[in-house]
């Protein structure tokens, strides 16, 4: 005890104060409010101080537990008797009692908490000073190890609040510092107490909580992932609430804080912060719109995550997800045409308008994600791809190297919808008017083949020769592929591109062959593609009329690929009505190995005679000109051994009038004056045959030297 100054307070309150029973504390208490009472209606006002210094000095400040307690309740005392004027000392109150909520005792704390709810209680807004600090000791309190405790921070809580509620002058940005460092605590009752701040503050009419929530977010979904379902049931509804204030003051809310943080939660392990953290993100992409353009990377990154789950306790995060994703694109279809429109506007007056979208990020996203497990998130990074190359191609084409060798090996995906999708992306690839701005291909150089110097087709850019160019060599190298899905790949790519452009490129990738049982094998497929399928009904038309000079040049194309199959070129010969050349081609037969695949084709190509794509080659047998038709039945019909074809085609022909059937009549030209034909070169064609059969002949003679070599060592 202070010497100097001695004690205001009798020897008998001053025993009072310091016993160790409450209701003799209490009485003592009470002599202590009618002294300052008294003494301040008097207007002894140095008195009253004289008792609250005392108060705070001798008796809180003390080491005795006892005395403690004593100068709690006298303190509490004094506020009261000064009523309204209790705010004019709330520090002399105030400072004392929170230190003594700090002390070891879990009697004087609790004693503490008493004491202030009483000051509180007289003083009101004499407390806001404090509020802050009151704040933080309650946080602390509120998991203290003695219940009686608890059950005072509890009681003092709600009276805080409601001094906060009637307070205009009570500071939210402010005390929003002091929760947020709070909200992240891991104590259960502490999670709780921070939980319930957050619903009172949003229940308060006054206050706007929206600036806030880059503060609040994301502790509030770390406490969502609580074990105790109490916890994460008040956590849910907090979230929930300051969701619908999102929707109902968007324009206040600052998105671009709080992405990052929902993002990180998109991607939590339990499953209720997971579903929760996708329904902001999806609320924010509707909401914020082009404000999340800058986040198209990372969002796709959760996105493409949670499309891979295939238990049924995320269906929910993975319909929120398809979701996000959906309206990312339509989206980014929105930003794309109007930075399309500024930019151009811009380049007027030589300036730039930079592009939100993080192109280079997203392509790593997408690379990353193309060849996970999950057949969905496979299907949306393609998608995806397809997409960009349709709103951003110029920007898309600056990484095509790396995006065309990612789209090349999910041709030989497990999934047929997969190698569709991956078709139609390198169709655009080969076909946006961007390929031609952004084409990294040598001006300078000499061509390093004879298909780079051709001439593009119509409305193909630079890409589609390097595509056919690599489509060609992943065949030849994966001859499964090519046996299980290379037809389904010509004829869709004959969908999405030219058929003349496919099939002109392929001609001449094919001529410069050097694996010929490749090149064979190759021309046998497009051939039955060519003959058979409905998508190259006009490209059969073509052929069979010959009326233009392009499909003459066509026709001259392919009859030098289809020269690797001799059957096949007898198909396209009859095909093309240049059944004078057929007759020929068969004649050169004389020098062909007749294997049991050469005879499959013939056999293959009398069923197609019989199809209907022929039925204009069977109806000209009745014309009085068919004698080169006719000799080149005959032909394919001595080719064959006596089989069920042997008898269909001899059927055919016995079914031709006899009177038309002189084969020793003056033969009658096909051609007409007139007739592009005229142009064509068959002799030189005839040649080429001769030429390219001999080549097979001694390429065939070198593979069996080969085994037999093999076989020996």
């Amino acid at each position: 005890m202070n010497e100097k100054e001695p004690l205001p307070l009798s020897a008998t309150c001053v025993k009072g104060l310091t016993d160790k029973l409450y209701e003799k504390r209490k009485i003592a208490a009470l002599e202590v409010e009618k002294m300052i009472r008294e003494s301040w209606t008097s207007g002894n006002v140095e008195m009253v101080e004289k008792i609250i210094r005392s108060l705070s000095r001798d008796f809180t400040l003390s080491h005795n537990p006892n005395y403690k307690k004593g100068g709690l309740i006298g303190l509490a005392a004094a506020a009261v008797a000064l009523g309204k004027d209790s705010g004019s000392y709330a520090t002399d109150f105030i400072r004392p009692v929170m230190t003594c909520m700090k002390d070891s005792d879990s009697r004087v704390r609790y004693y503490a908490c008493e004491s202030l709810y009483n000051i509180a209680k007289v003083t009101r807004t004499g407390i806001l000073p404090f509020f802050n600090e009151m704040f933080d000791l309650l946080a602390n309190l509120c998991t203290d190890t003695d219940q009686n405790v608890r059950i005072g921070v509890e009681l003092l809580d709600r009276l805080i609040k409601d001094v906060a509620t009637e307070t205009p002058s009570f500071s939210t940005a402010a005390f929003v510092t002091h929760l947020r460092d709070k909200i992240f605590t891991k104590a259960p009752l502490g999670r709780q107490f921070a939980v319930s701040w957050v619903t009172f503050l949003h229940a308060v009419p006054t206050i706007d909580l929206t600036p806030y929530l880059p503060e609040l977010v994301d502790g509030l979904f770390l406490i969502l992932s609580d074990p105790n379902s109490e916890i994460r049931k008040l956590a849910e509804v907090a979230l929930g609430e300051l969701l619908e204030d999102i929707h109902k003051s968007h324009a206040n809310v600052n998105f671009e804080l709080m992405v990052n943080e929902v993002l990180v939660h998109t991607n939590s392990y339990d499953e209720l912060t997971q579903y929760t953290a996708l329904n902001w993100l999806k609320d924010f992409v509707l909401l914020s719109q082009e404000t999340m353009i800058p986040f198209t990377s990372k969002i796709l990154e959760s996105i493409f995550r949670c499309l891979a789950y295939s238990d049924d306790a995320r269906k929910g995060s993975k319909e929120i997800a398809r979701q996000i994703n959906g309206a990312m694109m339509k989206l980014v279809s929105e930003y794309a045409k109007t930075w399309k429109i500024k930019a151009e506007e811009a380049a007027q007056l030589q300036e730039t308008v930079p592009l939100l979208l993080q192109t280079e990020s997203i392509i790593r996203v997408l690379q990353t994600f193309v060849d996970h497990e999950s057949l969905s998130t496979r299907l949306s990074v393609l998608r995806w791809m397809y997409h960009l190359f349709i709103e951003i191609s110029d920007e898309m084409f600056r990484f095509i190297e790396e995006l065309f060798s990612c789209l090349l090996k999910r041709l030989c995906d497990s999934s047929d919808e997969i190698v569709l999708l991956v078709l139609e992306i390198l169709s655009e690839i080969s076909s946006n008017p961007a390929g031609n701005r952004t084409s990294k291909e040598p001006k300078d150089e000499a061509p390093t083949n004879a298909v780079a110097s051709e001439p593009l087709p119509p409305l193909m850019n630079p890409y589609f020769k390097q595509f056919m160019m690599s489509l060609s060599s992943t065949f030849s190298s994966d001859r499964q592929l090519l046996d299980e899905r290379g037809s389904m790949i010509i004829r869709q790519l004959c969908l999405l591109l030219h058929p003349n452009a496919i099939y002109q490129t392929f001609g001449q990738l094919l001529l410069e062959e050097t694996d010929l049982e490749f090149a064979a094998k190759m021309v046998q497929y497009l051939n039955t593609i060519l003959m058979t399928s409905s998508e190259l009904f006009d490209l059969r038309n073509q052929l069979k009329d010959l009326k233009t000079e392009e499909s003459c040049a066509l026709f001259c194309c392919l009859y030098k690929t289809w020269c690797h199959q001799p059957v096949a070129a007898v198909s396209l010969c009859l095909l093309s009505q240049n059944y004078e050349h057929t007759s020929a081609i068969l004649q050169e037969m004389i020098d062909i190995e007749v294997t049991v695949n050469f005879l499959i084709e013939v056999d293959k190509l009398v069923q197609l005679i019989e199809s209907p794509i022929f039925t204009y080659l069977r109806l000209q047998l009745l014309q009085n000109d068919n004698e080169y038709l006719l000799k080149s039945l005959y032909g394919l019909l001595m080719l064959l051994p006596q089989s069920e074809a042997f008898d269909k085609l001899k059927h055919r022909l016995e079914c031709v009038p006899t009177y038309m059937n002189q084969m020793g009549s003056r033969m009658k030209k096909q051609v007409e004056t007139g007739d592009l034909r005229e142009k064509i070169d068959f002799n030189l064609l005839l040649e080429h045959f001769r030429n390219l059969q001999a080549t097979h002949r001694i390429y065939k003679k070198k593979q069996r030297l080969t085994e037999t070599t093999v076989s020996w060592k």
